[in-house]
């Protein structure tokens, strides 16, 4: 991976060259900043005054030139639009593709601003998440609320881009316009008529792909691929693309995309009958937190060593991942007719030590192109959905009682059989047509040409393969990039150790992670003593159980479509965070057993609250740590979506003991007991969020 400032240096327009973000400047100042304050030659203050006073002017410089261009833009449009109403008044069929072209060379060269505006707004972002580490996060709070909210906000030009949207549309209309005209229809289709009109052309689609990037306006596909929490290079290279494209098998994803189906059914089909296995195995029924929540604890450490073996290979560990599965669910199964609650413990240790969602992550965020790395995420998030509920409506499907050979089937062991079943197939299905990509360490070779000697051929294994000689420009850029590899964050090395990965994380993403915390323990409490709570104040049958528990998870996708289309448009993700973490706050409180008797319309309309909160705040807040994490986390062993699993993993556990603590005290005040600890984190993470909140602009 290359650093910023290199790719800044790379991708930049050089005709601009001097409106561009002087990220080199401002990295020097946080820098010597830093010394300063450590000898205690600087105050606080005057070294926060001083970068906003650094900052503002480069704010300024890049506001006022994109106001220049557009102002350039604008003129050129003007210009083309006398000639296409001329053009109207005189139909002329040869003019119409000559003024086409026109109005499509304005566009690329707004594409060209669009990409300036970009690549200021991503190098303000990194200052900006750099000064948070160094200094403390309180300096983007008191940047952002100042400047931000300002009547006068040239911070916002950048972020929002004013005024582009005007020329977008004048393209638009202009080109549909010429179209119509070209074609003799005289129908006059207008955008401004039509909204949902769209013209389809090559330079159009670009540009609206770009405001949408810029703006961080979404729809369904990509707020749901946020779900997924795969980080990528913001200003991915051509060269990179190229590689990924060369690993990419469609095959392998779509097996990777089962794999995630399939241990999501793996892991809630068990909910609705846990309860009553562990009473026939001679346990209390609270065990059945421990039941669930042994696979998490497991799932904790198969995450880190999936994640360090995806290093150098992703068929290995998937086959590894599902024969630990295949066996884990026979014991469960198996359990039963020996009459073991350690055997039926031990088979859902085997099943958590087989989760491979780190190896599902990390083979979308390797091997798929960028293009289609958002619809694969999607369909990763869409998977793990689909098993959340296809696992609870499988086991409804299961109720019967028989005997093959020694063998029980039941509605406790079936679950157990059906999934080795499952895996036994997809591990026949795997071992057939997974195409294990080429990784980017493997030795190649290489030819370089230098100006000073003839063309050298260079063999390196395992290592980046690198010139032997280089020229006088070379070595220039090498000094340039040794200062910029100066900073420990700038060298893009992968993360190999926890305490390294600790310190890359700013207080703005502590606090996101927490949240994430906080969200995966109320889905947890709300989904695992389901069957415990419905048994006790309803006498609910396993079918109900089963039912209820697929309806919740079949809420996902119409919920992610309403956020995705609608909501996160209309405002800010960190006003929609806030608010999903007060509604999910809300389904907690209105939760509790307070009146007398407890009504099914309490529990499932609290239920569902809480659930569905919690989904729509798991794809807000996923989506702002991709974009306050350090981009050195987004690859290594322990990478941002490894760092978010532990999190959610580590909840998870938490619940499931609160569960069987609570349950094994007493039974009747379960619901209570185990929604206090909820509410608590709830509520601290709200008033942690508020906390950091402008830090989230």
């Amino acid at each position: 991976m290359v650093a910023y400032g290199k790719k800044l240096r790379e991708l930049q327009i050089q005709e601009w060259k001097g409106y561009y973000i002087n990220y080199k400047l401002i990295k020097k100042k946080v820098k010597r900043y830093v010394e300063q304050l450590e000898v205690g030659a600087q105050n606080r203050h005057n070294v926060f005054r001083d970068f906003s006073m650094l900052l503002d002017n480069q704010i300024e410089k890049i506001v006022l030139f994109l106001l220049e261009q557009q102002g350039v833009l604008a003129h050129r449009l003007s210009d083309v639009g006398k000639e296409h109403y001329t053009l109207i008044q005189q139909p002329n069929s040869s003019n119409i593709s000559e003024l086409q072209e026109a109005y499509r060379d304005v566009g690329r060269d707004l594409l060209r601003l669009l990409n300036f505006v970009e690549m200021n707004a991503i190098g303000l972002r990194k200052i900006l998440k750099k000064i948070d580490k160094r200094f403390g996060y309180k300096f983007t709070d008191y940047y952002v609320k100042t400047r931000a909210n300002h009547p006068y906000s040239q911070l916002r030009q950048i972020f929002r881009h004013v005024g582009i949207g005007a020329v977008v549309g004048v393209l638009s209309h202009g080109l549909a316009d010429l179209q119509d005209l070209q074609q003799c229809q005289g129908t006059y289709i207008s955008i401004y008529d039509q909204p949902s009109y769209t013209h389809q052309d090559p330079v159009l689609n670009s540009i609206k792909e770009a405001v949408g990037r810029l703006s961080n306006s979404t729809n369904f596909l990509q707020f749901l691929g946020r779900h997924a929490f795969i980080m990528q290079e913001e200003l991915p290279s051509p060269s990179e693309d190229h590689i990924v494209d060369e690993r990419y098998h469609f095959m392998s994803l779509l097996l990777n995309l089962a794999n995630t189906f399939l241990y999501m059914v793996n892991t809630y089909i068990i909910v609705p009958t846990a309860d009553n296995y562990t009473l026939n195995l001679g346990a209390a029924a609270s065990v059945c937190g421990v039941v669930i929540g042994t696979m998490a604890v497991a799932q904790m450490f198969s995450s880190v060593y999936f994640s360090a073996w995806s290093n150098r290979s992703y068929l290995r560990p998937l086959v590894f991942s599902s024969i630990v599965l295949l066996i884990g669910n026979t014991l469960y199964a198996l359990a039963f007719d020996m009459n073991s609650i350690v055997v039926l413990l031990i088979g859902r240790l085997f099943c958590g030590l087989g989760s491979a969602r780190a190896i599902n992550r990390r083979y979308i965020s390797d091997c798929v192109p960028l293009k289609l790395r958002m619809q694969a995420s999607a369909g990763f998030v869409s998977a793990s959905a689909l098993g959340m509920a296809c696992g609870p409506a499988l086991a409804c499907f299961l109720q019967t009682d028989f005997r093959i050979y020694k063998f029980t089937m039941n509605q406790d062991t079936l679950p157990g059989w059906v999934m080795s079943l499952a895996w036994l197939l997809y591990l026949l299905w795997l071992w057939i047509c997974f195409k294990e990509p080429t990784h980017e360490n493997e030795g190649r070779l290489v030819l370089y040409e230098a100006d000073t000697g003839p063309a050298v051929h260079v063999a390196v294994e395992n290592e980046r393969t690198q010139p032997l000689l280089m020229n006088s420009e070379e070595k220039e850029q090498d000094e340039e990039g040794e200062e910029e590899n100066d900073n420990a964050e700038e060298t893009k090395k992968p993360v190999t150790s926890i305490v390294v990965a600790y310190k890359l994380l700013t207080p703005s993403v502590k606090v996101q992670l927490f949240v994430y915390f906080m969200l995966k323990y109320a889905m947890e409490i709300v989904l695992a003593e389901s069957s415990l709570i419905t048994e006790y104040y309803f006498i609910w049958s396993t079918s109900n159980v089963s039912i209820f528990l697929a309806c919740l998870g079949l809420t996902v996708l119409p919920v992610n479509i309403v956020v995705g289309n609608y909501i996160s448009n209309m405002f800010e993700e960190r006003q929609v965070l806030l608010s999903s973490e007060i509604m999910v706050c809300i389904g907690l409180l209105l939760s509790f057993h307070i009146m007398i008797p407890y009504s099914v319309t309490q529990y499932v309309g609290s239920a569902l609250i809480t659930f569905v909160s919690a989904e729509v705040l798991e794809g807000v807040n996923l989506s702002l740590l991709s974009k306050t994490m350090s981009s050195r986390l987004s690859g290594g062993t322990f990478n941002g979506g490894l760092l978010s699993t532990e999190a959610g993993t580590l909840a998870r556990v938490i619940a499931d003991g609160t569960i069987t603590i609570s349950g094994y005290f007493s039974e009747s005040n379960l619901l209570n007991t185990t929604l206090l600890p909820a509410l608590l984190i709830s509520v601290s993470s709200i008033i942690a969020t508020c906390y950091s909140y402008n830090s989230l602009y």
